[in-house]
């Protein structure tokens, strides 16, 4: 076996590991199981990538999918690693020429998807190899009480009974204390190891809004990101990531539209631009989910509400995964908690599972409607408490306040008795606010008690008080009925003044074209004015030599690196191999190039 610790200095360029890092490497390479639960940007990867280098035989890593598996493989060659994958994507002969490196043990590791382990045959090939540890990536998927389930992990637990002397490591991002239990279960770890990183990343602003003109907000809020970041907007639906794409593009944007019913081609495409080029937006379905190991992206928008704080968390993780200061924002009104909650009753899913994914959306639905600081609340989903707000999430950067909206309550609950519970949220609204329009007289709402005891407040502040009783349950929606409100099996005691309702003050119109918006996150890092020069210069080197290799800039090196370059201006090549980042494959591909290019710029200035 080599030294966990040279193998960090040598071939990624790091000098020391972070946080539970090296405690959880020490483990496997001694031949330990481990669960580790790590947020995204953590360096999940390096806690298999280096037991797989350190331990006698290759690793294999079991990716869901084919795109993160290129990636890191691709990452990993510019490292001098011999990895390889066997996927769908690869020819039949190329396939064979890993499986003859894998037999004679010309190889680091190997990538390949939970279906490749059970094709005919394979299991047989990896009982011929020397197997130095197993690696389940994405563990989550296992279970199915996660938000990503994916049946053909279940079959894993094989890998125990097969090879019993091989260690083995899980890992993912997001997994609650049910998720945990399933995956040590289901994967046959009773006994592994658990580490459980802190979920916090504090790099990353947290914003959410009421849904009120969703283009507009967008365009609104990407008019305050720096114009060369790479971004991700998600959506619900196929159509609406195409039409918002069409609309950013109409905007000036470069935004390209990704979801699964496109072209395979077109989607591999679509990746490929967004992983080489700056100032690429994807609008996208969760289908442009797990792949995605772009460092900096700098922002993540959510158009739509996802499921739960588990796929919240994945999506979001997407950004800032150099530890550069990033942004996720999202909106959502009433009709985004209706869609959902119709979604999981109209499933095919076992009652006890639609139990489990109500209690998912509240969760989510709390964290949406929080008048606190939206980190505490995320943190302490996952069970890690955080006694201090964390100053960086709307909440804390634009406080809201909370009142005794019981009387509020009561006059929406009654409005929408009154009018049969048949009609939507803008009817309902109309006849508080006192509406003189065709369809309130058509009706007779007009000469009902409760016809304009809304007056006081606008249509905007009568929706944030709707959505909030809609997220208490209070106020239901049925899709069925083209949204038509409902009242909750539990009003009574709202409407008899038994019960309080606490809620939150939502800004009016008019508040809202005079307030300064929540302080924003630093789209760039701190970079000194005098070192600003240097590092655009490196900035363009470094994408004319990723152009000249088919790779993502990135791969090269990151923006933290050439930050550390700019600042320290190596002129040796020991002095720009004691660079972060600077591993002894990287030194021989770009020591010289950049060296010359650092003291070429400082002669010139």
């Amino acid at each position: 076996m080599s030294d966990p610790q040279q193998i960090l200095q040598d071939v990624f360029g790091y000098a020391a590991f972070r946080g539970a890092q090296a405690a959880i490497v020490d483990h496997v390479v001694e031949g330990g199981d481990a669960l580790v639960l790590m947020p995204t940007g953590g360096g999940k990867s390096l806690c298999y990538q280096i037991p797989a280098l350190a331990r006698a035989g290759f690793g294999v890593v079991v990716s869901p999918l084919i795109a993160l598996m290129q990636d890191q493989v691709r990452a990993l060659d510019e490292l001098g690693v011999k990895a390889r994958a066997i996927n769908s994507s690869i020819s039949g002969q190329e396939r064979r020429e890993v499986e003859r490196m894998m037999r004679q043990g010309d190889l680091d590791l190997l990538y390949v998807a939970p279906e490749r382990i059970f094709a005919e045959g394979f299991l047989d090939l990896l009982s011929e190899c020397r197997i130095g540890v197993f690696a389940i990536d994405e563990a989550h998927c296992v279970s199915q009480w996660g938000h990503d389930f994916r049946p053909e992990y279940l079959k894993l637990a094989v890998l125990a009974d097969r090879f019993p002397n091989v260690p083995r490591i899980a890992v993912t991002a997001t997994a609650d204390s049910a998720t945990r239990r399933d995956i040590l279960e289901r994967l046959s770890m009773e006994h592994a190891r658990v580490f459980v990183a802190s979920f916090d990343r504090p790099n990353i602003q947290y914003r959410i809004g009421p849904k009120i003109a969703e283009r507009k907000q967008l365009h609104e809020f990407l008019t305050e990101q720096d114009r060369g970041g790479a971004g991700i907007v998600y959506c619900l639906s196929r159509d609406r990531t195409e039409s918002i794409a069409a609309f950013l593009v109409e905007k000036g944007y470069e935004a390209l539209p990704y979801h699964a019913g496109l072209d395979a081609g077109l989607r591999s495409r679509t990746l490929e631009r967004f992983l080489r080029e700056d100032g690429i937006i994807v609008v996208a379905t969760i289908a442009f989910g797990l792949g995605i190991n772009r460092p900096d992206v700098r922002f993540v928008a959510h158009l739509d509400l996802p499921r739960s704080l588990e796929a919240y968390y994945q999506e979001t993780g997407r950004a800032g995964r150099d530890g550069e200061p990033s942004t996720v924002w999202m909106v959502y009104g009433a009709e985004d908690i209706a869609k959902i909650r119709s979604f999981i009753e109209g499933s095919d899913a076992a009652e006890e599972q639609k139990r489990v994914e109500r209690r998912k959306l509240d969760a989510l639905l709390g964290f949406c409607e929080t008048a606190t600081c939206r980190r505490q609340v995320l943190l302490r989903y996952f069970g890690e408490d955080r006694p201090e707000p964390c100053g960086n999430c709307d909440r804390c950067l634009s406080p809201v306040e909370t009142f005794d909206g019981t009387v509020e309550a009561q006059k929406l609950l009654s409005t929408i008795y009154r009018t049969g519970e048949r009609f939507g949220a803008g009817h309902v609204i109309d006849v508080l606010r006192g509406s003189d329009s065709e369809k309130i007289r058509r009706f007779g709402h007009d000469t009902l008690s409760v016809h304009g005891v809304g007056k006081d407040r606008d249509d905007i502040q009568w929706r944030s008080i709707l959505r909030q009783l809609i997220a208490a349950g209070l106020v239901e929606t049925d899709l069925e009925a083209y949204g038509a409100l409902k009242l909750g099996p539990e009003v009574r005691a709202i409407l008899r003044g038994e019960r309080h309702v606490l809620l939150t003050r939502e800004a009016s119109r008019k508040e809202r074209r005079t307030a300064a918006g929540p302080g924003r996150a630093a789209r760039k890092a701190a970079i000194p004015d005098g070192d600003r020069g240097l590092f655009e210069h490196l900035r363009t080197l470094r994408r004319q030599l990723a152009e000249e290799r088919q790779l993502p800039p990135y791969t090269v090196f990151h923006d933290a690196t050439l930050r550390e370059m700019a600042a320290r201006r190596p002129r040796t090549l020991d002095a720009f191999a004691a660079l972060p980042g600077v591993g002894t494959a990287k030194l021989a591909h770009y020591g010289e190039t950049f060296v010359q290019a650092i003291r070429a710029f400082a002669a010139g200035n």
